[in-house]
């Protein structure tokens, strides 16, 4: 095949009409209400993750490095779910996994002393990075569901 044939016809990728249409219906899902009220509360569970070991004072543990750089992602991943969604879609399943790491990462990480507020504070925002990023997962599914 010549390379004349190859990719320099009129149309391109980014134009194709199932891509057009796939784009639409990820940018009308992720302008729910819903969506963006689960996008902003996973950057806040983000947040709060990142700064939860200045805030119940656990900073001289490693803990604390695993939660400023894990609560720092999901941070940026609920950014990225409420700006460019139809771009970070299919990044929804990471947040969920992440809120998973942050409820068990004292228990598996070597040496770690484990305070009572380390505890309570990892356990309480995993679990709201897990809710949310499951929140945020609902709008690709409908997307999906409207796309058959």
């Amino acid at each position: 095949m010549s390379t004349e044939n190859m990719g320099t016809g009129s149309t391109k990728l980014a134009e194709h009409p199932d891509i057009v249409a796939m784009g639409a219906r990820y940018e009308r899902a992720a302008e729910t209400p819903t969506a963006q009220a689960s996008d902003a509360l996973t950057v806040l569970a983000g947040l709060f993750v990142a700064l939860s070991p200045w805030i119940v004072g656990f900073t001289e543990s490693a803990v604390a490095i695993s939660n400023l750089v894990i609560g720092l992602a999901i941070a940026g991943l609920g950014a990225g779910y409420a700006f460019a969604y139809e771009r970070t879609h299919r990044l929804t399943w990471v947040c969920p996994l992440l809120g998973v790491w942050v409820i068990i990462a004292h228990w598996v990480m070597a040496g770690v002393a484990t305070t009572t507020g380390m505890l309570l504070s990892n356990i309480i925002g995993g679990a709201a990075v897990i809710v949310f990023g499951l929140a945020a997962m609902l709008p690709m599914m409908s997307a999906r569901r409207s796309a058959r």
